[in-house]
């Protein structure tokens, strides 16, 4: 992992938006399968990983509606799956403010019933 990316995810953990720090402290951190926060996979950080269940949870802001930032998370998310075979679960931020207890049940329902898998050669572990 190059030392720049791993400083980038612990700066974007210590500076974490409210919503990321709402799904991590009332629902992530408690959570029966372990996640960990900014996890790095080549080139991308990822905002929640549980390695468990090979499942990545993405929260995105406004800047991720633009036609840039729509056409820059399709590459982000073919390189995760197809490369890191990860799973990947999309919130808005309104999503966590205004739905918070469908978008908890959601992962828990995606977590519980994705099978663990062995993680391919390259890809972090808890």
């Amino acid at each position: 992992m190059r030392p720049r990316m791993r400083e980038n995810a612990r700066q974007l953990r210590k500076n974490a938006t409210k919503e990321e720090q709402k799904l991590w402290y009332q629902f992530l951190r408690t959570f029966p399968l372990p996640f960990r926060r900014q996890v790095v996979f080549g080139p991308y950080i990822v905002d929640f990983y549980c390695a468990a269940a090979r499942l990545a949870i993405e929260l995105d802001g406004s800047q991720h509606y633009e036609d840039q930032g729509q056409a820059a998370d399709r590459r982000r998310d073919l390189y995760l799956e197809q490369v890191h075979h990860l799973q990947l679960l999309r919130f808005s931020n309104l999503d966590i403010t205004q739905r918070f207890e469908g978008v908890c049940a959601l992962i828990r329902q995606e977590a519980e019933r994705t099978p663990p898998h062995p993680s391919p050669a390259g890809t972090p572990s808890p």
